[in-house]
């Protein structure tokens, strides 16, 4: 088939979703492109992450692409470090460096006569036909507003942008928060701690899991030497992750064994009464997102470590004061506070057809047709956008599905079928009705209090299984979409 044109692409972030974009381009023929990440180095979270005890919580050999297998993962939750590496290593083999510009913060971007103009944070423009925002949901810190924070005379530092010149051994140290991060960093700091206190308002489920445990030898080096092994034990980590969507989404005698073993896990392990009563949360397990851990229970409990439920209500010069006048002197503050996970592309000033905002599109928070269109903006995609936390899908696999669906666009822009594309208002209504109606029995519904939920209320992720989000994706109607040609 002749080529008429060839689409020049954008790629806005270089972590899991930008780099499976850029390869799926890559491997179906579009060489067109330019990958704009912010950040000094690739990787996304795993680059903006590198706190102590930074681990992931989903299995080395599925958390990774179907395309770059790595049959040697030292172990089997990879540590952050190692992830990274392997995102590197993923850069290199598919030869990507020369297509990626560090530093370049993506500051606006506006749809404008049919092309996307790009401008970075240092003033350089860039322009494309189409705009992919592989931004993520993780990378803009949650930092809370405390009063009195700028008068801590002690180190203050945030598990986002963790500074490793920050001294902790020996040091009094207070942990705010008490997601997976504040688990980890807890379990992390607390044995060369002088003493470690961790002020959590709310409490977490913890499902005990050997976050540690190495992967043996002989697995790597048979894996290795069996591909097809390999690929198979993907492939069956994929087809498990069904019976984890099974779980969340519906109620089931799955849901009330797993939501049972959390509850032995604190049992079990949290033998002081007082103190498990602090530990337990008012809510079912699995509402949020899951922690899962190791070694936390055990940590918290040691001489040197302390929990404290009080509201913290004042950072003084020397620490902490909380709402039941207790003053807590400390020498290190951490923040384990997350991320603010609605952002998506923002800040980043978004403005498409006839001038709408991005913010003006989003009033009532971020909405998107099938993780991956907005109204009102021709020729852009989302990778990772609104909806795709999924809590049981990979986000490997959604991400190279999406980059697949957005390939078939730019096949159809690049043999003349095309030169504009944009979802309908009423097909992402209908979209955004219909995973509304389908989070009702999800155990994310269930009243708690997470990062999964916007602030109009909305509970932010995908509520359906894999094969639903592969049919959706793979089988797009042009009905839905306002095509130009």
């Amino acid at each position: 088939m002749t080529i008429d044109r060839d689409p020049e692409v954008l790629i806005i972030g270089a972590g899991v979703a930008g780099i499976a974009t850029a390869v799926t381009l890559r491997r179906y023929g579009f060489e067109n492109f330019t990958i704009l990440e912010k950040g000094s180095d690739v990787g996304g979270v795993w680059h903006w992450n590198r706190y102590p005890g930074l681990t992931c919580d989903v299995p080395s050999n599925l958390y990774q692409f179907s395309f770059a297998p790595k049959p040697d993962w030292p172990r089997v939750f990879a540590a952050g470090e190692q992830i990274q590496r392997y995102h590197r290593e993923v850069v290199e083999r598919f030869g990507l460096e020369s297509r990626i510009e560090l530093n370049a913060e993506v500051v606006e971007a506006e749809f404008d006569s049919g092309r996307w103009r790009v401008t970075l944070g240092d003033g350089r423009e860039y322009s494309a036909d189409f705009l992919i925002a592989a931004t993520g949901v993780l990378h803009t810190p949650n930092t809370p507003d405390l009063p009195g924070l700028d008068r801590f005379t002690g180190e203050v530092v945030h598990t986002a942008r963790w500074d490793d010149s920050v001294e902790t051994a020996g040091k009094r140290i207070a942990v705010i928060g008490s997601g997976s991060t504040g688990v980890q960093i807890v379990s992390a700091l607390q044995p060369a701690a002088a003493h470690l206190t961790q002020f959590a308002r709310t409490p977490q489920w913890v499902l005990w899991a050997p976050t540690n445990l190495p992967q043996p030898r002989i697995v790597s080096a048979a894996l290795h030497a069996a591909p097809a092994v390999n690929a198979a034990l993907y492939d069956g980590l994929l087809w498990g992750s069904g019976i984890l969507a099974d779980i969340v989404t519906r109620p089931s005698w799955r849901r009330s064994l797993v939501q049972s073993y959390a509850r032995l896990c604190l049992r079990v392990q949290v033998r002081d009464a007082e103190l498990r009563e602090k530990l337990t949360p008012d809510y079912q397990p699995l509402c949020k997102r899951q922690v899962i851990s190791g070694s936390y229970y055990r940590a918290i409990q040691a001489p040197n470590a302390e929990l404290v439920t009080e509201a913290v209500t004042e950072i003084t010069e020397t620490g902490i004061r909380t709402a039941d006048g207790r003053e807590h002197d400390i020498d290190v503050l951490v923040l384990a506070t997350g991320f603010q996970t609605h952002n998506y592309m923002r800040p980043m000033r978004l403005r498409g057809r006839d001038g709408l905002t991005i913010d003006e599109a989003w009033t009532a928070g971020p909405r998107a047709y099938a993780m991956t269109a907005i109204p009102g903006f021709p020729n852009l995609f989302t990778v990772l956008g609104p909806n795709s936390p999924t809590g049981s899908i990979s986000l490997q696999y959604s991400a190279e599905l999406t980059a697949r669906h957005i390939v078939e666009w730019l096949r159809r822009f690049r043999d003349g079928d095309l030169t504009t594309v944009e979802v309908t208002e009423e097909a992402t209504t209908r979209f955004n009705d219909e995973v509304a109606a389908a989070l009702g029995p999800t155990v994310w519904n269930t009243g708690c209090n997470s990062w999964y939920l916007t602030d109009g209320g909305a509970i932010d992720l995908w509520p359906f299984d894999r094969k639903t989000m592969t049919d959706m994706l793979s089988h797009p109607d042009d009905k839905d979409f306002l095509i130009t040609r």
